[in-house]
């Protein structure tokens, strides 16, 4: 018997508990991980609660969780590349890796660098992949400015690293407590909230060329109608109606999702030329905390749990 966080209906973080299961087994071209990290996500919050029932239903009893880190137990039938003892990197689509044990598909994992902590490689995968594909849509190039809204939270740290290394003017909106973490990775911190559009002209002295919204609430039409942003420069992940009602684009973590890109990004962190900050790590038996804590929405980086 391992353990596993469960939920029977939606509701909040009360609805959480963590529960004994049997051991999942793995099938062919699968792998079962024993579990050393794994991240939470905001979008997690919003599909237990329901917010999200129409895309992601869940079924009861549901699992939680995508991002994982940690040791493979056992090897699935016509898996090759992988052995038990191997320590890896992965996710899952079947909301599972917040648990002592996990099966993925083993084109969900690639193998963990050794520069790379089990905290930052189990909070890898959902926000690095996201912030990938965001950072391509937009497609920046050498001298232009870009501007990332929640450039804090955990999207928003990797966007702007990445947005940084194409040689772009980064911009990024974040509250004053997070400017120095800015500026120590040479983007330019703009604090959100009335008069933004202002101090973002301001900070980018010209055209701002593209536009990643982590936020929504409005920023795409900031862009568009008073940055004066192509509808195709701008990439959102959390404003699902401006994506139609405006034509801009809406590349997230589907668009990344794959070994390739977080082989990539392990890579840049274990060569020290990317950083996942985390901001708090809890045990598996704390996940009520673990999201209460997200759901102030004033995270710097990752909250990850530990089975």
């Amino acid at each position: 018997m391992s353990r596993a966080v469960r939920y029977d209906d939606y509701g909040g973080v009360d609805v959480l508990n963590v529960v004994e299961m049997e051991d999942p087994t793995p099938g062919p071209g699968e792998l079962l991980v024993r579990v050393k990290a794994a991240g939470i996500n905001p979008g997690e919050g919003k599909i237990r609660e329901g917010m999200l029932r129409d895309r992601w239903p869940s079924t009861f009893p549901s699992g939680q969780g995508s991002d994982l880190a940690g040791v493979v137990e056992q090897v699935g039938e016509d898996v090759e590349g992988f052995k038990a003892g191997d320590e890896v990197i992965g996710w899952t689509d079947n909301r599972a890796s917040q648990a002592e044990l996990a099966v993925i598909e083993a084109d969900h994992a690639v193998h963990k660098p050794a520069g790379v902590s089990w905290e930052v490689a189990g909070a890898l995968f959902v926000v690095g992949a996201t912030a990938w594909a965001a950072v391509h849509a937009v497609d920046p190039k050498p001298g232009e400015v870009v501007v990332v809204s929640g450039a804090a939270g955990g999207v928003g740290t990797v966007a702007v690293q990445l947005a940084r290394r194409t040689g772009a003017t980064v911009i990024g909106l974040a509250s004053e407590p997070n400017h120095e973490w800015l500026r120590r990775h040479d983007v330019i911190p703009v604090t959100y909230g009335d008069g933004v559009a202002d101090r973002i002209r301001e900070a980018a002295g010209g055209q701002v060329a593209a536009f990643i919204d982590l936020v929504g609430g409005g920023y795409v039409k900031l862009a568009l109608e008073e940055l004066g942003v192509a509808a195709e420069r701008i990439d959102t992940v959390a404003d699902f109606a401006a994506i139609s009602e405006y034509g801009v684009k809406g590349e997230g973590n589907a668009a990344g999702a794959r070994a390739e890109v977080l082989a990539e990004l392990a890579e840049l962190i274990d060569a020290r030329e990317l950083e996942l900050p985390i901001e708090r790590v809890y045990p598996l038996d704390q996940v009520r905390e673990a999201y209460s804590e997200l759901e102030q929405g004033h995270t710097h980086g990752k909250i990850v749990l530990e089975p």
